[in-house]
């Protein structure tokens, strides 16, 4: 099913409306206050901040947004520091300018999967607890893709979610975790942004804004690549993905998701697949939302995903696209069915990814 478009011109018919007859007599009306709603936006002649900035507005602004919320991480993919698949500076730094602007006191965070020289050598790839290990590589992950220099420029600090101050936060009803141990920078944000690259995924299908959220598990606890994670999570789910990305979701403040899907990546993501223009942001509150549209656009459906089912079984909706309200470009306009990953199960490839250990 289609989730519903709204014409930018109907959203503020629709927002005086509900100012000014109230919300029973905007409902009656048929306002769609009750639906998350999530932004596509076209990124037109290479101006991705401006298409970031008109996702946001089509929210209803930054200072909407972050209305209340002083301290804000935006969490980017920087699984390597290939910038074939990670997301692209230029849409953190348009997110960094828009939140300054509104006085906000901003921090981009990350918690590399892997750099060579540093856990990787070649085609293997090793996990490591190691925090001089894990800070060098996460030094050099910035540096090499250009975040280092818009940290300085904006002001901005970078935060190594591996290592440093951390701190537990409870799981009510946790999947695999009652509890997860979290960088304090974490803990004492008042908004958390995952800013994704669109992209397939060998063992959730695709990887998203939800997903993005491995990045946070430090490694000096579960290990680079996450691999003690997921060692833990196979025992409840064979993705060891879907389930402990539910877990750290509802254990972080993420009420922002902005998709960077100007470049995409289809088949074997995340790192491995083909590169496919999409010239797309998407943008929602909702992270459930926000990642069902991306999916849709890239031609899954919800039940295809394993990360949605789990959600869903932890009491977070939408459960479907027709709960969703779309503003901008219509879905059916701008989505292209992507090559399936091949996707295998932690256990099919725990032997020889990360399955040794450096120290």
């Amino acid at each position: 099913m289609e989730a519903r478009m709204v014409p930018h011109e109907a959203v503020s018919r629709r927002g005086f409306l509900l100012t000014t007859l109230g919300g029973a007599t905007a409902l009656a009306l048929g306002a769609t206050s009750e639906k998350p709603v999530v932004s596509i936006v076209r990124i037109k002649g290479d101006r991705i901040a401006a298409a970031v900035d008109e996702a946001l507005e089509l929210l209803g602004g930054i200072e909407q947004i972050s209305k209340g919320k002083e301290r804000i991480m935006l969490k980017p993919n920087l699984v390597n520091p290939d910038p074939k698949s990670t997301t692209k500076v230029e849409v953190i730094s348009a997110l960094a300018r828009s939140l300054k602007g509104a006085h906000k006191d901003v921090s981009i965070g990350e918690g590399s999967a892997a750099a060579e020289g540093f856990n990787a050598k070649g085609y293997e790839i090793f996990r490591t607890r190691n925090a001089d290990i894990l800070s060098r590589m996460q030094s050099y992950v910035f540096e090499e893709l250009g975040f280092t220099e818009l940290g300085k420029s904006l002001r901005i600090p970078l935060v190594n979610l591996h290592t440093g101050e951390v701190g537990k936060v409870k799981v009510p009803n946790g999947f695999v975790y009652d509890e997860v141990t979290l960088h304090r920078s974490l803990i004492e944000t008042d908004l958390l942004c995952s800013v994704p690259m669109m992209k397939t995924h060998g063992l959730g299908q695709v990887t998203l804004g939800m997903k993005n959220l491995v990045g946070v598990f430090p490694g000096t606890v579960y290990c680079s690549i996450r691999g003690c994670m997921h060692d833990t999570a196979s025992k409840v789910e064979p993705s060891a993905v879907a389930a402990p990305v539910v877990d750290m979701v509802r254990a972080n403040k993420l009420g922002l998701v902005v998709v960077d899907a100007s470049t995409a990546m289809e088949g074997q993501g995340p790192s491995m697949g083909r590169l496919v223009p999409m010239n797309l942001i998407i943008a929602g509150t909702n992270p459930l939302a926000t990642d069902m549209v991306s999916a849709a656009l890239m031609g899954f459906e919800p039940k295809e995903v394993p990360t949605f089912t789990w959600a869903n079984k932890a009491g977070m909706s939408p459960s479907c696209l027709d709960e969703i309200e779309v503003r901008g470009e219509k879905m059916e306009d701008v989505r292209r069915k992507f090559t399936r990953p091949i996707v295998v199960p932690w256990a099919g490839i725990r032997n020889f990814f990360g399955a040794k250990e450096i120290s």
